[in-house]
């Protein structure tokens, strides 16, 4: 539903691996004992 409302909204436009990616990650960090902690993508997985 986020996802969504982002689209939606103009914010981002994600493919089908990205939106995968992010609900992956969005999960680790609701699910997680520990605190999230950030991380700074430098890089392209593309490149």
């Amino acid at each position: 539903m986020g996802l969504r409302r982002l689209e939606e909204h103009g914010i981002v436009r994600l493919d089908e691996e990205r939106k995968a990616s992010m609900v992956n990650n969005l999960l680790v960090a609701l699910v997680a004992d520990r605190e999230a902690q950030p991380v700074i993508n430098t890089g392209n997985i593309y490149s």
